[in-house]
């Protein structure tokens, strides 16, 4: 598997899984703003020209939630997942899809306004009102993880995906000081030799 890759982006997630897994995988990399990553060579691997992007065999893929259950149902073995059966399966699935869907949107407004635009264009409202909607989003994070080590039973996909969405919310602000289970959770996560070599990579 080859995965196209670029510091503190989704990406950490996918090369964050492969490691958990212990599967061999290519990494080729980009900084973020490469030029590159605009050519028609990459945009027909990525039409937006981001990361991360996957390549494994035939197959082609750009977005990082598809791409962790890509790989989990095809490479897995049944690993980082809930049998289907199970009451943690449907929690699976939630938590799996949170990430994108509650957490990152105010994450990627705080980063457009406090890091991507120029300074004469940023708007600190916009940027204020992200960061409040991102202390609702953790909240139930927080609620979750009452009495739990991780969202889904054992160590999942799910993990990977909001547990990284936490990780990135808290390196950019959010107040996790009335947060004790998710400042714990991400603990945890950090100390996950295969997340380091993610960050690492």
């Amino acid at each position: 598997m080859k995965i196209y890759y670029a510091p503190n982006t989704r990406a950490v997630r996918i090369v964050w899984l492969l490691e958990e897994l212990g599967l061999d995988y290519e990494l080729e990399r980009f900084k973020l703003g490469d030029k590159s990553m605009r050519e028609p060579g990459y945009l027909a691997v990525h039409p937006m020209g981001r990361v991360p992007a996957l390549e494994d065999g035939d197959v082609r893929m750009f977005e990082s939630g598809a791409i962790v259950e890509y790989i989990l149902a095809r490479h897995g073995g049944g690993r980082l997942i809930p049998e289907t059966a199970s009451a943690d399966f449907p929690e699976y699935l939630q938590w799996l899809h949170y990430a994108e869907g509650m957490i990152m949107p105010p994450v990627n407004t705080i980063v457009v306004e406090t890091m991507l635009l120029p300074p004469e264009r940023r708007n600190q409202g916009n940027a204020d009102r992200a960061v409040k909607l991102l202390g609702r989003m953790l909240s139930a994070v927080e609620t979750r993880l009452e009495g739990r080590e991780f969202l889904a039973g054992d160590f999942s996909g799910a993990d990977i995906m909001t547990g990284h969405a936490c990780i990135v919310a808290a390196r950019l602000g959010a107040d996790i000081s009335d947060k004790p289970n998710v400042a714990a959770y991400i603990e945890r996560l950090q100390a996950r030799p295969a997340l380091k070599k993610a960050w690492e990579a």
